[in-house]
């Protein structure tokens, strides 16, 4: 599928209320669970879609649209978020992800942009030159990644209590790659 705003912002705009509706209520069990060594639990990850509102995707955009040719990104911590949720409940990440992320989106659609804007280069510290559409592309697939991750997580607290099952489970056999 072809990049186009009007598709991408529907997925940009559920993905708040889809982790509120799966982790709203739960136990500290399901929060805090995750894959085992160096992985990350969905408190973790919202902590993280919390990070990339404030500091990623519509800062980047930015660059893009308003520094001239070729501006080049800030490196993105993807472990900021260990320091910055330290202290903070679940619920006060989903009530301030779900506003970050209207406000940003608010942004998005308030800069009108053309098809000529979606070509306009940024300088990624690893990828080098990327287009605003793989920006913004990246941040719909970010968003799908980070959801697929959280039902990984959480169904991995039940891997051992599955019994033979993890034969048609795949989502017990699948592998994080951060």
């Amino acid at each position: 599928m072809k990049f186009e705003l009007n598709t991408a912002i529907p997925i940009l705009e559920r993905t708040p209320t889809v982790l509120r509706v799966l982790l709203q209520g739960l136990s500290e069990e399901w929060i805090q669970g995750n894959e085992g060594k160096d992985t990350w639990s969905p408190f973790d990850v919202v902590g993280h879609l919390i990070h990339g509102e404030k500091t990623d995707w519509m800062v980047r955009t930015a660059l893009i649209l308003e520094n001239g040719p070729n501006p080049a990104f800030e490196p993105f911590d993807r472990f900021a978020q260990f320091e910055n949720s330290k202290g903070k409940t679940l619920e006060s990440l989903l009530e301030e992800f779900e506003g970050l992320r209207k406000d940003n989106l608010t942004d998005l659609r308030s800069k009108k942009l053309s098809s000529d804007d979606y070509e306009r280069i940024g300088i990624h510290p690893e990828f080098g030159e990327v287009t605003l559409a793989q920006l913004l592309s990246a941040w719909v697939v970010h968003d799908l990644g980070h959801i697929a991750q959280i039902s990984r997580a959480m169904a991995k607290q039940y891997k051992n209590e599955v019994g033979p099952w993890p034969k048609y489970l795949t989502i017990l056999n699948s592998t994080p790659k951060e």
